[in-house]
C-alpha cells in the first residue's frame, strides 16, 4: 500500500497557522491520502495508470470523501490514508464526468473532522487560500487565486469557470482548496503552466474544480451513484488547439472516433457545418446535438483534403468498469 512518501513542500511555501483566522491544523486534518488500484484491462489503465495516488477531503459525517474523479475511475481497490492512524478501505460511490468530482465511502470509521463546504462563487482573484494535501502543513501550499476563467480539457471536458491558484501544489490531484474561513472552495485537478509575455512560461498553476458545482448533484451522487441527467454525447477523441485549429492528438481505444476512422493529426473544422476553432466551442456544439448516441457530423481536414465524417456518439461510462462493493 502506498504512503505519503518522503516528499515535502518547501518550508517557504507552507501555510503558517498565524496567517489564518481559523484552525489551520484542524482543517488540514480533514484531507486524506487516496490510493487506488485499477485492473490492467480497465479502459483508463493505459492513459491514467493502474495505480493512482492523490488526495481527498472528508466532507460527510458518515465517512464520505470528495476527491477528483480520475483517481477513482474504474478502481477495484481504494485506500484512504489519514495523517495519523491506520488506513481505511473505501468504496467508490460515484464519478461525475461533467464536473470531474468523485465520491468515496470509507468502509471503516475515520475519526477526523469534516471540512464544511463554502461558496466558490464568492472567491475573488487575489484571495489568499491554502491548497491542502494529505499529511498536514508540510504537504500543503500557501497560495492565492490567480484567475477564475473557462477551462477546456483535451478529454472532452469544459468548466465554465475554473479556479486557478499559484504557486502550484506538486501533488495536486484531489487537494483541498481552503478559503479564508476554513471552508472547502474546490478540489484540485491539474497542474498547468501559465503563459507570460513573449510566449515565456509564467510559472505553474493548479486548476481547481469549484465546489459550487458539487451542490446540485451531491444528493444524486450519494444516493444513486450517478447524476440524474442524460449522458452527453462522447466522441472518444483527444484534441488540442494549435494556431486557431483543433487538432486530434489521440484516440480512445474502441471509441466512436477511432471506429469512424479518424486519425491522429486530423483537423476538426466544423460540427454540423458550424466552424469551430476552440476546444470549448467544439465540445459545446457536440453536446448541443442531444444526448449520448446522437449522430455528430464533423468536417475534417487531412493531408490536403477536406471531407465530412459522421460519428455515432456514445456514453463514455459504458466503456468503464463499474465500482465493486468490497
Amino acid at each position: 500500500m502506498a504512503s505519503l512518501g518522503d516528499w515535502q513542500v518547501p518550508s517557504s511555501l507552507r501555510p503558517k497557522p498565524d496567517d489564518y483566522g481559523y484552525d489551520l491544523e484542524r482543517a488540514l486534518t480533514s484531507v486524506v491520502g487516496v490510493h487506488t488500484v485499477i485492473p490492467d484491462d480497465a479502459f483508463t489503465a493505459e492513459t491514467l495508470g493502474t495505480e493512482r495516488i492523490g488526495n481527498g477531503v472528508l466532507i460527510g459525517e458518515r465517512g464520505v470523501v470528495l476527491t477528483i474523479g480520475y483517481l477513482v475511475t474504474e478502481a477495484q481497490e481504494v485506500w484512504l490514508n489519514p495523517s495519523e492512524g491506520p488506513p481505511a478501505q473505501g468504496h467508490v460511490l460515484a464519478y461525475d464526468q461533467e464536473t470531474g468530482f468523485g465520491l468515496v465511502q470509507a468502509l471503516a470509521r475515520l475519526d477526523l473532522p469534516t471540512l464544511p463546504l463554502g461558496r466558490s462563487s464568492d472567491a475573488r482573484v487575489g484571495d489568499t487560500v491554502v491548497v491542502g494535501g494529505a499529511g498536514g502543513r508540510k504537504h500543503s501550499v500557501a497560495a492565492r487565486i490567480a484567475a477564475k476563467q473557462e477551462f477546456a480539457g483535451y478529454w472532452e471536458y469544459v468548466l465554465d469557470e475554473a479556479i486557478f491558484t499559484t504557486p502550484a501544489h506538486p501533488n495536486w490531484g484531489g487537494t483541498a482548496l481552503i478559503g479564508s474561513a476554513g471552508e472547502l472552495l474546490g478540489i484540485g485537478s491539474l497542474q498547468m503552466q501559465q503563459a507570460a509575455e513573449g510566449g515565456r512560461s509564467g510559472g505553474d498553476l493548479n486548476m481547481i474544480v469549484p465546489i459550487d458545482l458539487l451542490k446540485p448533484i451531491f444528493d444524486d451522487m450519494l444516493k444513486t451513484g450517478r447524476v440524474n441527467r442524460p449522458p452527453r454525447p462522447w466522441l472518444g477523441l483527444y484534441a488540442t488547439e494549435i494556431e486557431d485549429k483543433i487538432v486530434v492528438v489521440g484516440l480512445a481505444r474502441g471509441g466512436p472516433a477511432q471506429q469512424a476512422g479518424l486519425k491522429t493529426g486530423d483537423v476538426v473544422l466544423a460540427v454540423d457545418g458550424a466552424e469551430v476553432s476552440e476546444l470549448a466551442e467544439l465540445y459545446r456544439r457536440v453536446w448541443s446535438r442531444g444526448q449520448a448516441g446522437v449522430q455528430v457530423p464533423l468536417t475534417i481536414y487531412r493531408d490536403g483534403r477536406t471531407f465530412e465524417q459522421r460519428l455515432a456518439s456514445s456514453d463514455r461510462t459504458r466503456f468503464l468498469k463499474a465500482p465493486r462493493l468490497h
